[in-house]
């Protein structure tokens, strides 16, 4: 039988340099489709660089997450912005049951997709809502309703190598700290 190869990944991998892959659990919720494509790229884009990636969609609550929120090393969540800047009640209600259980994420950033045509103070209020409930470090990822070009490819991934390299860095430092 012959072994199989994987494929070399041309991107750029913070596994190799920096250690072990991360275990991220990305919730997304979506109400046209905008946000998932968008979620689907940081999946891809976390994947190639060698890091476990589970999904879960925010308004499937009858399924246990596939990543218990409190051993993920990072939780990225995405979300559309409902009527004036609010979050949609999916992901309230996915919020509010993580709050239930008593899990605590220890890294959260967050990503969406808005429409200006709305108002710039309503903007991805969602994303700024989610941002400030968790305390979150992170910058947001905001794109303007779908996804699309290489403009917002390059945003994406840069937004995404950012977010793991500082998590990366913070959970090799907790690791350090934890065991010296």
């Amino acid at each position: 039988m012959q072994a199989t190869r994987r494929p070399t990944s041309t991107t750029a991998s913070t596994t190799s340099e920096r250690g072990p892959a991360l275990r991220i659990l990305i919730v997304v919720a979506s109400l046209s489709g905008n946000t998932r494509e968008l979620g689907r790229h940081i999946a891809a884009r976390c994947r190639a660089a060698g890091h476990a990636v589970h999904w879960q969609d925010a308004d499937d609550l009858r399924q246990a997450p596939p990543l218990p929120v409190d051993e993920a090393d990072l939780v990225l969540l995405g979300c559309w912005t409902d009527n004036a800047g609010r979050t949609p009640s999916e992901m309230k209600a996915w919020v509010a049951g993580i709050a239930e259980r008593g899990q605590r994420p220890r890294q959260v950033a967050v990503f969406g997709t808005g429409e200006t045509q709305w108002g710039q103070e309503y903007y991805c209020g969602a994303v700024h809502r989610l941002i400030r409930y968790f305390h979150s470090g992170y910058p947001p990822l905001e794109i303007e309703q779908m996804p699309h070009g290489r403009r917002h490819a390059a945003a994406i991934d840069t937004w995404t190598d950012a977010v793991l390299d500082h998590c990366w860095s913070t959970t090799d430092a907790d690791h350090r700290r934890h065991h010296a």
